[in-house]
């Protein structure tokens, strides 16, 4: 179960589909475009995607949705071409009723929508965020070569992707996370069967292939920051530095990841955080406002922990048994609504949390 609540919504878009929509966190008003294979339950569980929907929803009042076709969202969808992903994310925002401006968050393939909706609303997007985005689908922008490699995934996604094997899932995993530990794989594998079909998965990957974010890419003029991990094995670096070219107010900050979706333990992950908390402005104002409920003994425990040390350590250090540095700890994840030892590290180092001990 997530730290912090989240609530679901539905509504149904103008050509009659039930779309899936959450909220969850405070702060500023922030709208994230549906990107591949989510599920607004399954992603607090996740591994790879938990730190993510924590990190945002530590710092911003967080809206996410599942695309069309996939997890919580109608399955059964004749039309998931990516020119239904602008009007999708446009009738979300309009169901929900954000309070603006708001920062606008397109991570892989939601970089196409949340353009488009940045170059038509610029006065509703207060800061435009893309990681690891593309303009053009491989179909469009890739080589003969790569062409061959799409369409031939295709093919092993609709022939394979439900089988209890992952050997076809595993192919797709492996790409988008090429640095993750077995576990994590494992999640991507299940995720891959518990959100979309074979044949809506194969469907859904042609039509990454077909996207097109051209025509209105250089009429972006809202504050953007682009990221891109350098050796990103689904969207080269190149398409991120496009983006960043076409868009007259982009900033351009490469990650060295070769993650298409970065993990929480690498250091791109922390460089990505901070860039966007800098980006955006909200940095300072969390900061103030975090640990505040803390005692100075439960400070000290927590910088400790951030330090890498253990229960045993921390008591010997402070003079104290195990047993109460194990219940000082459970005190101080129920203060910071967080769940794990690793959440409230990246809590600390999220919020500037060691930087203002003493």
């Amino acid at each position: 179960m997530p730290a912090v609540q989240q609530t679901i919504r539905y509504f149904t878009t103008s050509d009659g589909v039930r779309l899936a929509w959450a909220t969850s966190g405070s702060g500023p008003p922030l709208i994230k475009a549906a990107n591949w294979i989510t599920h607004l339950e399954y992603d607090w569980e996740s591994p790879v995607w938990r730190h993510w929907v924590a990190f945002l929803s530590r710092h911003f009042t967080t809206l996410r949705y599942d695309e069309r076709g996939c997890g919580l969202s109608q399955r059964d969808v004749e039309d998931v071409s990516s020119a239904t992903w602008p009007r999708d994310l446009e009738e979300v925002i309009e169901a929900a009723a954000p309070s603006t401006p708001f920062v606008l968050l397109g991570i892989s393939q939601g970089a196409v929508a949340a353009m488009a909706y940045a170059a038509r609303y610029p006065e509703r997007v207060s800061h435009l965020i893309i990681y690891g985005g593309y303009s053009r689908g491989w179909a469009v922008r890739g080589s003969a070569d790569t062409l061959r490699e799409g369409n031939a995934l295709v093919d092993f996604t609709e022939l394979g992707w439900g089988r209890p094997n992952p050997l076809y899932r595993r192919l797709l995993t492996l790409r988008f996370l090429p640095e993750g530990s077995e576990e994590q794989l494992r999640w991507m594998d299940e995720l891959c069967t518990r959100t979309v079909a074979p044949v809506m998965a194969a469907r859904l990957l042609r039509s990454r292939g077909q996207a097109d974010a051209s025509p209105w890419m250089d009429q972006v003029r809202v504050p953007t920051l682009v990221l891109h991990a350098d050796k990103d094995l689904i969207s080269p670096i190149s398409e991120g530095q496009k983006i960043a070219a076409a868009i007259p107010t982009a900033q351009f900050v490469p990650l060295s990841s070769h993650n298409h979706i970065l993990l929480e333990d690498e250091p791109a992950w922390q460089r990505f955080t901070e860039a966007v908390l800098e980006f955006t402005g909200v940095q300072a104002q969390a900061q103030d406002a975090r640990f505040d409920g803390l005692t100075a003994r439960e400070r000290e425990i927590l910088g400790r922990v951030c330090a890498g040390l253990t229960n045993v350590e921390i008591g010997q250090a402070l003079f104290i048994s195990e047993k109460t540095v194990r219940n000082q700890l459970t005190r101080i994840f129920g203060k910071l609504g967080v769940a794990q030892r690793a959440q409230a590290i990246a809590m600390a180092r999220d919020l500037g949390f060691r930087d203002r001990q003493g």
